[in-house]
């Protein structure tokens, strides 16, 4: 990817948007950093509801994430139409939250830019990225494993892909 391009556009998407989309967006965000990428590959993230818009990242997501070295500087908000147009990757987590995205998709066109987080995954692969909200502290390390794998995989994908 030439450095006068327009940035390659991911889009984390959870339920809520406070627990495994901002983490998503934060452990991405790190990974590029690493990489030297920062200005060739940028990050958001968003919930299929809007219960959470406007709240941050979940406290108990927040210092699991900071014990590994993550912020989760996101502010909740609700996926829009424009995203499918606006993002060059739209990720769900889980099976429901690819089915709670179909009514927000303005065109079919828009659902080769689909995926779900754990395809990236290559250590391990669980199929999903468990919702650890309801649960205790093993949730919240186990969420944030599958998306360091996840993310690993993810941006090799990208380089691959717009030749980073």
């Amino acid at each position: 990817m030439k450095k006068d391009e327009k940035p390659v556009k991911v889009l984390f998407v959870c339920m809520g948007n406070i627990c495994r989309s901002p983490s998503a967006e934060a452990v991405m965000n790190a990974y590029i950093a690493k990489a030297g990428l920062s200005e060739q590959i940028v990050c958001d993230s968003a919930g299929t509801i809007a219960y959470h818009a406007g709240e941050p990242a979940d406290a108990r997501m927040q210092q699991h994430a900071l014990k590994r070295g993550y912020r989760l500087t996101s502010i909740s908000r609700q996926i829009t139409p424009n995203d499918f147009s606006e993002f060059d990757y739209v990720i769900a987590m889980d099976d429901e939250n690819l089915r709670d995205m179909k009514p927000f998709i303005p065109d079919e066109i828009f659902t080769q830019k689909i995926s779900k987080m754990t395809v990236y995954c290559s250590k391990r692969n669980p199929g999903f990225v468990p919702d650890p909200y309801y649960g205790g502290a093993a949730g919240f390390e186990q969420v944030l494993d599958i998306l360091e794998d996840a993310c690993e995989g993810l941006l090799k994908t990208i380089c691959n892909e717009h030749k980073c």
